[in-house]
């Protein structure tokens, strides 16, 4: 076997010093941005560092200055949820697009279990980031605990209970969302509206079972209505089947996102109910489940990934201007589609 080809040595500041003729004091300065560097000395530093082929060391530079110019993207979300789920994927995007932008890093950090808590928790205290944006963070969940113990700065996707009181938030209506296409459901005639409603342990779940429970008013019924876990296609599915055997003269359901909307539409398939005829399917997100979803689904439109960039841009606003931590509103609405 013939030996590997020599790993070319990486040109350090003293190669550069050398083959400029100044001192690597002088070189270190310019390098850094910091201190005076004549203009004749400038010139032959970056004549040298074009020879020489020098690189700088973004990352001992960063150790050395405390900044990793890095922000966390915290999931609160099985892994499996988070690969499949469109929407998670476009406030990703988004937060990406602004932090890019802003020559800084994204680092995703998905917490699934206890042991992922710990692990993360121990991540961000170790200084690997500068800031977080946070999605679909629980009531009171430590890693909320964690980032207002170490005062980094934040933004959360949604308004959780809990939240580090220092953080910035970017949020949508889910209350009054849930109850304008409850009310939808309503006006066209429909009296036995069930809800799935998943992910109750989180703002966004609870305040569009608010939502639901205010518009139906004096229709409202507990036995109509089927809690779940997680926003997931295979829970809707399970859940509208139950739903069905427990009270099968239901005439509508508003699931609490389209992935549960899109499995409830399957679960009404296979018990020989039509959608919309015998039953209306309303879901939430407008997502690309509302789209490829049969009957393609009426929903409610949430900007995804102007969630992200919302959010990430409250951080860097609290990273490189000092900027006092505030709540970003966005609208939502109502689209029509075949469903209902």
């Amino acid at each position: 076997m013939s030996p590997s080809p020599a790993r070319k040595k990486r040109a350090t500041v003293h190669d550069v010093a050398v083959r400029s003729g100044v001192s690597r004091g002088t070189v270190s300065r310019f390098v850094n941005g910091e201190g005076y560097v004549s203009a004749a000395a400038r010139q032959a530093i970056e004549e040298a560092i074009e020879a020489v082929g020098y690189v700088p060391n973004t990352a001992a530079r960063n150790l050395k200055m405390q900044r990793s110019q890095s922000v966390g993207f915290i999931v609160h979300e099985p892994s499996a949820l988070f690969v499949g789920d469109p929407n998670i994927g476009e406030i990703l995007l988004g937060a990406n697009a602004v932090l890019s932008d802003a020559d800084h890093q994204m680092a995703v950090l998905v917490v699934d279990s206890e042991r992922d808590t710990d692990r993360v928790a121990r991540y961000l205290a170790g200084g690997f980031v500068e800031g977080a944006v946070v999605v679909s963070a629980r009531s009171r969940d430590p890693i909320s605990r964690a980032i207002e113990r170490l005062e980094l700065p934040s933004a959360y996707v949604g308004h959780p209970p809990g939240a580090a009181r220092t953080a910035s938030f970017v949020v949508i209506d889910n209350h009054r969302a849930a109850a304008d296409i409850t009310g939808h459901l309503r006006s066209s005639g429909r009296s036995r509206i069930a809800m799935i409603a998943a992910a109750l342990d989180r703002d966004s779940g609870a305040d569009r079972l608010a939502g639901y429970t205010e518009a139906l008013g004096d229709l409202f019924d507990p036995d109509l209505v089927e809690g779940i876990t997680l926003y997931s296609y295979a829970g809707g599915r399970d859940a509208a089947a139950s739903l069905l055997r427990r009270r099968p003269d239901v005439d509508a359901i508003f699931a609490a996102s389209d992935a549960v909307a899109a499995g409830a539409i399957e679960a009404l398939r296979l018990a020989g109910r039509r959608v919309p005829e015998d039953v209306a399917v309303a879901g939430f997100d407008d997502s690309t489940w509302a789209t490829r979803a049969l009957p393609s689904l009426t929903t409610v439109h949430q900007p995804a990934r102007e969630l992200g960039e919302v959010a990430a841009q409250l951080v860097l606003d609290q990273l490189l201007r000092d900027a006092a931590p505030r709540e970003v509103e966005l609208p939502s609405r109502i689209v029509v589609r075949d469903s209902a």
